[in-house]
């Protein structure tokens, strides 16, 4: 019997032929050299954070293991009397903006995709057209000014309010449902309203998820806006602190540290321990919406 298992076992197997095991060679010669490629940068600036401003120089790029270990850069830069202020805003940001950017993108995407909308062609030019020009930075801060935004959460939040591509992610998505579903609707009475947030968004949950870690991730790194619109330190969000730490060597960083490690000891391995700082409470989000990532991914790149 277990000669016979063997022998279908055998019969079975694909064979492969020279060509074939010298592409998968490649191929996964190929990949490992990628992962390598991306892990890399992340594992040295872990690693350099941890290392002292010495060790850094010495081994520049080149960090393999943690040398001369020291949590000092981590002590300085969390000793900013700012940047917890700047967490505390850029989450105020994020809980704020995320919602009217997913429900905005919803409306557009919904619309884009209906066929009984009236001046759909003309308005959904107009969307396109804001995709690859704009008015400008001058006049942007001017319509900032004059509309009463400026050094307020909404200049950071109301101009980016809806991207364009991510609602065109979300009409692809709205398309993939079978259009038999909102026939049915009508048939039943349903408004569009009814049909829009019963039938439609409970099926494009998964795209819905990856919007949300598009427009998550744009808010936690953004900076720019701030910069321009906000002009009070209290009120800037994370990113701001850190890049005047990064960029102007933030001395305050020596006012509440509590060891007298000198700013110039930890100089190299602050701009990493601040990265670090800036990148690790994104990633751990990442896990949560993992599952619905390809999957609403894949919708979105279904048709266009």
């Amino acid at each position: 019997m277990a000669k016979a298992q063997d022998a279908s076992r055998k019969t079975n197997r694909i064979k492969r032929t020279k060509e074939d095991i010298v592409i998968n060679i490649v191929v996964y010669t190929l990949l490992v050299l990628v992962g390598i490629a991306t892990f890399y940068p992340m594992y040295y600036v872990f690693v350099a954070s941890f290392s002292s401003s010495s060790a850094i120089a010495a081994s520049p790029g080149r960090l393999l293991w943690i040398k001369d270990f020291t949590a000092g850069a981590y002590k300085l830069t969390l000793s900013h009397p700012l940047l917890f202020n700047g967490y505390k805003n850029t989450l105020i940001i994020m809980a704020i903006g995320l919602p009217i950017n997913i429900v905005m993108t919803i409306i557009a995407g919904y619309f884009m995709a209906s066929t009984n909308m009236m001046f759909k062609k003309l308005l959904t030019w107009m969307m396109l057209f804001t995709m690859y020009f704009s008015g400008g930075l001058v006049p942007g801060y001017l319509n900032i000014d004059q509309i009463g935004l400026m050094n307020t959460v909404w200049a950071i939040i109301l101009p980016g309010a809806l991207s364009v591509y991510n609602a065109i992610i979300c009409k692809t998505a709205i398309e993939a449902i079978p259009q038999s579903l909102f026939e049915a609707a009508y048939i039943d009475g349903a408004s569009e309203i009814k049909i829009l947030t019963q039938i439609t968004v409970p099926l494009i949950v998964p795209t819905l998820a990856v919007l949300t870690l598009y427009y998550g991730v744009g808010h936690w790194n953004a900076w720019f806006n701030a910069s321009i619109y906000i002009k009070e330190n209290i009120k800037l969000p994370l990113q701001n602190i850190l890049r005047s730490i990064l960029l102007a060597n933030d001395q305050t960083l020596n006012v509440a540290a509590a060891t007298s490690d000198s700013y110039d000891e930890f100089a190299e391995a602050i701009k990493y321990s601040s990265i670090v700082i800036s990148t690790v409470p994104i990633l751990c989000v990442y896990p949560f919406i993992q599952r619905y990532f390809v999957k609403g991914v894949m919708i979105g790149a279904v048709k266009g």
